[in-house]
C-alpha cells in the first residue's frame, strides 16, 4: 500500500518519532536502496513536512542528535541540510529561477516528451516511476537522479521541462531543491559532471526489481558561463505594534518565527493558484488550513483564508483589520517570493508595509552556500552545534 502524506504538523510529528531509531548508522547503510512504493522503512519520508516547514530543520536535527551522536547520524543531517543549501545557493543566484521560468514558458515540447510524462517510454523501470510519482507524489531520492539522468542523457528532452514535470507532481517539490538537482544531474551545478544512470547500479538499489538493458547516453554535459553569487542582504527590522501575520506554504511553522514583542491582530493564509497536481496544490492548501488554524488558537486572534494571493485581496483584509504593517515569514526564491514582490509595491502605495521575517537559521546558513556542498558541509557542524 502507498504512503499517504497527511497535512498536518502533528503527522509531521509523528512521522519524525516512528524514524528516529532509524535516522543514525541504518539511514547510512541502507539510504540507496529503491524497495518500491509500498517499502520505505530506511527512508525518513519526512521531505514534504521539511518542505513546507510543518516541521524545521533545526527541530529534525535537534530530535535526531537526541538520539544519535553527530557521527552515527551525519549522512542523514547531511541530506537535511541540502535543502538549506540549495535555498542559499538559488537565494544568491536569482537569475537562475528566472531564467528557468523563462526556458519553460517558451520551451516547445519535443518529440517523446508525452510518452516520458505519461510513462509510456518502453524503459520499464522509467516507466514505473513516472506512474509512482504521479499517484503518489513521491520518488525515491535516487530514483529521481535515475529518472532524471534517464529524461536528459537517454530520452533527449530539456532538463527544464522534467524539473517542471517534477514540480508539478512531488508534495516535497520546492523550487531550490528540485531546480538545482535537476541542473546537477545536466551537469550544470557541478561544471562538466553529470550524474549518469548505470543499468547495474538500478538493479542492485532496486533490489532486482528492474534489471534494465545498459543505456545509451547522448550528448555529454550541458555549459554555461559561470554565475556569481550576490550577498545576503540583512534581514529587515521588525516592524512596530499590531501587525497582521501571513501565511504562505514556504513556511508552516509560525509558532517557531521569531516576532519580538509584535501583538499578531489578524491573521491570514494566501494559496498560489493550482498549477500543479490536485494532490500537489491539495496537500499545500489543506498544510496551510492547518497551520493558519492552530496560530489562530494560540493567539486568539481572527483568521481568514484569502480568496486569492492577490494585492487587492490582501489589501482588503488589511484595511478591514486596520493594519498599517503585515509581517509574513521568509520566502525563499521562487513562487511566492515572486507573488510577495509583485504585491509589495501595492501594497505600500495603499499605506501597508509588507515585512517578511527571516529565520535565523536560514540568515546563519545561506551565506555559506555561495560554492560547492563539500564547502557548506564542513559549516554544518558549526550551525548546528555540533
Amino acid at each position: 500500500m502507498y504512503h499517504k502524506f497527511q497535512p498536518s504538523r502533528a503527522a509531521a510529528l509523528a512521522a519524525l518519532e516512528a524514524f528516529l531509531p532509524q535516522a543514525g548508522r541504518r539511514y547510512t547503510e541502507q539510504r540507496n536502496f529503491d524497495h518500491g512504493p509500498d517499502n520505505r522503512a530506511n527512508i525518513s519520508m519526512l521531505s514534504p513536512y521539511i518542505r513546507h516547514r510543518m516541521i524545521t530543520e533545526q527541530e529534525v536535527i535537534k530530535r535526531v542528535l537526541s538520539r544519535h551522536r553527530f557521527a552515527d547520524a551525519e549522512k542523514f543531517i547531511q541530506e537535511v541540510c541540502w535543502r538549506t543549501y540549495w535555498k542559499g545557493w538559488l537565494q544568491m543566484r536569482p537569475s537562475v529561477w528566472a531564467q528557468y521560468q523563462a526556458d519553460v514558458a517558451s520551451l516547445s515540447r519535443p518529440a517523446g516528451y508525452d510518452a516520458a510524462c505519461a510513462g509510456t517510454t518502453g524503459i520499464a523501470c522509467f516507466d514505473a516511476w513516472a506512474d509512482e510519482l504521479k499517484q503518489t507524489g513521491y520518488l525515491h531520492n535516487h530514483a529521481r537522479m535515475w529518472f532524471a539522468s534517464l529524461w536528459i542523457f537517454t530520452l533527449g528532452l530539456p532538463w527544464q521541462l522534467g524539473a517542471d514535470f517534477f514540480y508539478h507532481h512531488l508534495l516535497d517539490g520546492d523550487p531550490a531543491s528540485n531546480t538545482l538537482s535537476w541542473r546537477w544531474v545536466a551537469g550544470l551545478q557541478t561544471a562538466g559532471k553529470t550524474y549518469l544512470a548505470q543499468a547495474d547500479n538500478i538493479a542492485k538499489f532496486t533490489n532486482g526489481r528492474f534489471s534494465p538493458k545498459p543505456f545509451v547516453h547522448g550528448p555529454g554535459p550541458l555549459m554555461e558561463m559561470p554565475i556569481a553569487p550576490t550577498p545576503i542582504p540583512a534581514a529587515l527590522p521588525l516592524p512596530k505594534g499590531a501587525v497582521g501575520l501571513l501565511l504562505t506554504e514556504e513556511d508552516l511553522h509560525p509558532e517557531s518565527l521569531d516576532l519580538g514583542s509584535l501583538r499578531i491582530t489578524a491573521l491570514a493564509a494566501a494559496t498560489l493558484p493550482p498549477t500543479r497536481s490536485a494532490m500537489v496544490s491539495g496537500f499545500a492548501k489543506a498544510a496551510l488550513g492547518e497551520a493558519l488554524a492552530r496560530s489562530a488558537a494560540l493567539s486568539r486572534a481572527s483568521s481568514t483564508m484569502l480568496t486569492s494571493f492577490e494585492s487587492d485581496d490582501v489589501i482588503a483584509w488589511a484595511q478591514a483589520h486596520k493594519l498599517k504593517a503585515i509581517v509574513t515569514p521568509f520566502a525563499p526564491t521562487g513562487p511566492v517570493s515572486d507573488q510577495l514582490a509583485a504585491i509589495a509595491p501595492v501594497l505600500a502605495a495603499a499605506g501597508i508595509a509588507l515585512v517578511p521575517v527571516r529565520r535565523d537559521w536560514d540568515s546563519a546558513a545561506w551565506p555559506h552556500a555561495a560554492k560547492g556542498f563539500f564547502a557548506f558541509k564542513e559549516k554544518i557542524p558549526g550551525l548546528i552545534g555540533a
